[in-house]
C-alpha cells in the first residue's frame, strides 16, 4: 500500500482515537477534553491538507482493495466474494479538508461555546466518533463500507442533536433525526441489495465497469433506474430533501456548534456526496427524478424561511435549500458545479451556524445578567444593533450572507451561478423549463430572508437598551474560526477569475467521471452539455445578479428603511404567513397519516398481542392448570386410594393371620391336621 494511502488511514482512525480516549479517560482530563479532541483533528486537518495537495498533483487515482470474505463460487460468471478498500480520488481529497477543516472549527469554537457544559468531555467524544463516521463514508471505495459508516453517522448525529436529553424538545428531535433518517436508509439497503444481487461486487470500480460493458440488472433499464433511485433514497434522508426533510429543522435543539457540524460540510454533505459518487451508474430517468427533487427541496425550504424567526430555524431551512440546489446540479447534469456548491456551502453556511452561535451566545450572558427568562435569545425579534457591539461577529457574517446570497467576488457566487447554467442548459436539452425557474426564484428568495436575518439581528435599534449595554464581543476562540471561514467564502480560494469558476482548479481537477450507463439510457451527451452550459453562462450570471439584488433591496426596503410594513403584508396574506410558518403542515401531515398510521398499527398489534397472543398463553395456562388440579385430584383419591387400601387390606390381612401365629408346635399341628381333614372330606 502506498505510503499517502497509510496517511488516509491515519486520517481516518485519529477521530476514533479521540473517542476512544475520551469516553474511557474523559472524566480524568476534565475541562482539558476540549483541548485534547482539538489537538486530535488539528493534526487531522494538516494531514488532510497533505493529501489534498499531495492527489491534485497526481495523476493516478490510489487505491487499496482486498479481499474479506471468498465465497469460492461463480454467480453470472463473476466470482462471488467481497472486496472492501479505501480510495482516495480528487473528489475523496477535497472531501478530506472539508470535513476535517470545519470539524476542527467546530471543536475550537466549542472549548468557549461548551466550557460549562455538564457532559463537557462527552461532547468531545461524540464529536470525534462524528468525524470518524463522515471520514468513512468520504474514504471507502464500496457500498458495504459505506453503508456501515453511513449508520455510524446517523447513530452518533442522534447522540449530538440529543446531547441535552434532559430538553423533551432535544430527545424528541434526535430521535425524530434517527427515525426519518432510517426511512431513507432502507431504500439505500434496498438498491444495494439489487446492485449485489446483479453484480456479485459491491465496489464502485466493479458496479460501473460492469453498467459500461452492458451488464444491466435483470436486463432491463427500469431496474437500473431503480437502484439509482433507491440509493438516492439514502441521500434524500441524510441531506434532508423533500419529502424527508422535517427532521433537519428539529435537528437546531442540539448545541449550535453541532448545527454547524451537521448542518454544514458533513452529515447532510454526505448525501450529495453519495449522489456525486453514483454519478456514474445514474440514468437520464434517474437524473431527472433526482433533479425535480431537488428543485421542489429548494423551494419548500426557502418559502418557510422567509418567515421564520428563530435564527438558527432560518439557517436550518437555508441549509434545507441549498442542499436541494446541491442535488438539483447533479440532477441536471452540471456535477463539478454541484460538487463545489457542496465545498462553497460548507464554508459560508458552517460560518453563518458558527456566526449565529455567537450571538446566541452574547445574548445569554445578557439576558442572565439581567436575570431575564422571558426574552428568547435566537429570536431576532428580540435582538437588532448589534452591529457595534459585536462588529467580527457581524462583518463576518455579512460576508457568509452576501455569499449565500451569491454576490459577485463570492465563493458563493461562483458555485450557485454554475448551476443555473446547469439548469438553462438542460433545459435546452430536455425541455424541463420550470427546473431552471425554480432555481432562479429561490436565489432571489435566499438573498431576501438571508439579508433580512441580518438586518434584523445587527443592524437597527435594539430590542432593549439596556439589555444592548450587556452585550459583547465572543472571545477570540469563538471569532478567529469565523475569521477563517469568512476568508475562505471569498472567489480567490477557487478562481481566479471572479466570474467564473470554469477557469479554476476545481473545474480543472473535478471533472466529470466517465459514465458507465449506455448511451442510449444516459443523460445529455457530457461534451455537448459541458459547450451548452459555458452558452449559458453569461445569462444566468446576470439573472441570478439581478434577481439576488431584487431579494437584497425588498429585504432593505422593508427591514431596514421600513417603506414597506411587513406586519402590514403579514396581516394582509394571513393564511400564506400561518401556512408558510406552519412549514407547509408537513408535520401535521405526518403526525395524521404516518405516525398515526404506525401508532394505529402499534395499537392493533398491542390488543393483538394482549387479547389474542395473550389469550392464548393464559388460555393454555387455565387449562394447563385444570388438568393439573383433575390430575392431582385423581392422583389423590383414586391411585393414592388404591395403594392405601392394598396397605389397609394387607394390614387388616395380616392381623387376622397373626392371631394364629401363636409360635406352638402343638397349635400348629393340629391346624395342619384339620386342614388335612377338610381336603379328605372335599376329596371324599
Amino acid at each position: 500500500m502506498i505510503p499517502e494511502l497509510n496517511i488516509a488511514l491515519a486520517i481516518l482512525l485519529l477521530p476514533l482515537v479521540s473517542f476512544v480516549v475520551l469516553i474511557f479517560f474523559g472524566k480524568r482530563f476534565m475541562e482539558k477534553s476540549g483541548l485534547v479532541g482539538t489537538t486530535f483533528l488539528g493534526i487531522d486537518l494538516l494531514l488532510a491538507v497533505y493529501i489534498f495537495f499531495s492527489k491534485l498533483a497526481a495523476e493516478t487515482r490510489w487505491d487499496f482493495t482486498f479481499t474479506w470474505i471468498d465465497f469460492h463460487t461463480v454467480v453470472n460468471n463473476v466470482p462471488l466474494k467481497i472486496d472492501i478498500g479505501i480510495m482516495v480520488d480528487n473528489l475523496t481529497a477535497v472531501m478530506l479538508v472539508v470535513v476535517t477543516l470545519i470539524s476542527f472549527l467546530v471543536h475550537l469554537f466549542s472549548l468557549a461555546y461548551m466550557k460549562d457544559d455538564v457532559r463537557y468531555s462527552r461532547y468531545y467524544a461524540n464529536l470525534g466518533i462524528f468525524t470518524f463516521s463522515m471520514l468513512g463514508i468520504v474514504l471507502t471505495n464500496n457500498y458495504l463500507l459505506m453503508y456501515v459508516f453511513w449508520e455510524l453517522v446517523g447513530l452518533s448525529s442522534y447522540l449530538l442533536i440529543g446531547h441535552w436529553y434532559e430538553k423533551k424538545s432535544a430527545s424528541d428531535a434526535a430521535k425524530k433525526a434517527f427515525v426519518v433518517n432510517r426511512v431513507g436508509d432502507l431504500g439505500f439497503f434496498i438498491g444495494i441489495m439489487i446492485v449485489w444481487m446483479q453484480f456479485s461486487t459491491l465496489t464502485f470500480d466493479g458496479i460501473f465497469s460492469a453498467i459500461g460493458h452492458g451488464n444491466i440488472p435483470f436486463g432491463s433499464n427500469t431496474w437500473l433506474t431503480a437502484a439509482g433511485l433507491l440509493i438516492f433514497c439514502g441521500a434524500v434522508g441524510k441531506s434532508a430533501q423533500f419529502p424527508l426533510h422535517v427532521w433537519l429543522p428539529d435537528a437546531m435543539e442540539g448545541p449550535t456548534p453541532v448545527s454547524a457540524l451537521i448542518h454544514a460540510a458533513t452529515m447532510v454533505a454526505a448525501g450529495v456526496y453519495l449522489v456525486a459518487r453514483t454519478f456514474p451508474m445514474l440514468t437520464a430517468d434517474a437524473l431527472m427524478v433526482i433533479a425535480y427533487t431537488g428543485a421542489i427541496t429548494a423551494f419548500v425550504a426557502a418559502s418557510i424561511a422567509i418567515v421564520q424567526n428563530d435564527i438558527k430555524k432560518i439557517l436550518a431551512y437555508s441549509t434545507v435549500s441549498q442542499l436541494g440546489y446541491m442535488v438539483m446540479g447533479l440532477g441536471v447534469g452540471a456535477y463539478t458545479a454541484g460538487v463545489m456548491h457542496l465545498v462553497t456551502h460548507a464554508a459560508f453556511k458552517a460560518g453563518l451556524f458558527l456566526a449565529s452561535g455567537s450571538v446566541i451566545y452574547a445574548m445569554h450572558h445578557a439576558l442572565h445578567h439581567l436575570n431575564d427568562h422571558h426574552t428568547d435569545a435566537q429570536d431576532v425579534r428580540f435582538m437588532g444593533g448589534l452591529k457595534s457591539k459585536m462588529p467580527v461577529t457581524f462583518w463576518t457574517m455579512t460576508i457568509f450572507t452576501l455569499a449565500i446570497s451569491g454576490v459577485p467576488l463570492t465563493s458563493g457566487f461562483l458555485s450557485k451561478d454554475e448551476i443555473l447554467a446547469g439548469t438553462l442548459a438542460y433545459s435546452h436539452f430536455t425541455g424541463h423549463s420550470l427546473i431552471p425557474i425554480i432555481g432562479f426564484l429561490v436565489a432571489g428568495l435566499t438573498a431576501f430572508y438571508m439579508f433580512r436575518m441580518l438586518i434584523l439581528t445587527f443592524m437597527g435599534e435594539h430590542h432593549d437598551k439596556h439589555r444592548l449595554d450587556h452585550i459583547h464581543e465572543s472571545p477570540r476562540v469563538m471569532t478567529i474560526p469565523l475569521m477563517v471561514l469568512a476568508a475562505l467564502s471569498f472567489f480567490v480560494f477557487f478562481s481566479f477569475n471572479p466570474i467564473s469558476a470554469s477557469q479554476g482548479w476545481f473545474f480543472q481537477k473535478m471533472t466529470y467521471p466517465t459514465v458507465a450507463v449506455p448511451e442510449a439510457i444516459a443523460a445529455t451527451p457530457t461534451a455537448e452539455f459541458v459547450e451548452e452550459i459555458h452558452h449559458q453562462h453569461t445569462m444566468a450570471m446576470f439573472l441570478s445578479v439581478g434577481v439576488s439584488g431584487i431579494g437584497i433591496l425588498l429585504a432593505f426596503v422593508t427591514y431596514f428603511w421600513k417603506k414597506i410594513s411587513a406586519d402590514a403584508f403579514e396581516r394582509a396574506l394571513k393564511p400564506v404567513h400561518t401556512f408558510l410558518y406552519r412549514k407547509w403542515y408537513f408535520d401535521e401531515l405526518y403526525d395524521a397519516t404516518a405516525v398515526a398510521g404506525m401508532l394505529g398499527i402499534a395499537r392493533v398489534l398491542a390488543w393483538f398481542d394482549g387479547t389474542i397472543v395473550d389469550g392464548i398463553v393464559n388460555g393454555a395456562g387455565w387449562l394447563t392448570k385444570l388438568v393439573s388440579v383433575f390430575s392431582g385430584k385423581f392422583d389423590s383419591y383414586v391411585v393414592d386410594g388404591l395403594v392405601n387400601f392394598t396397605a389397609y387390606f394387607a394390614g387388616l390381612l395380616g392381623l387376622s393371620i397373626r392371631k394364629v401365629q401363636t409360635g406352638k408346635v402343638q397349635t400348629y399341628m393340629i391346624f395342619a391336621i384339620i386342614g388335612f381333614m377338610v381336603l379328605l372330606a372335599l376329596y371324599i
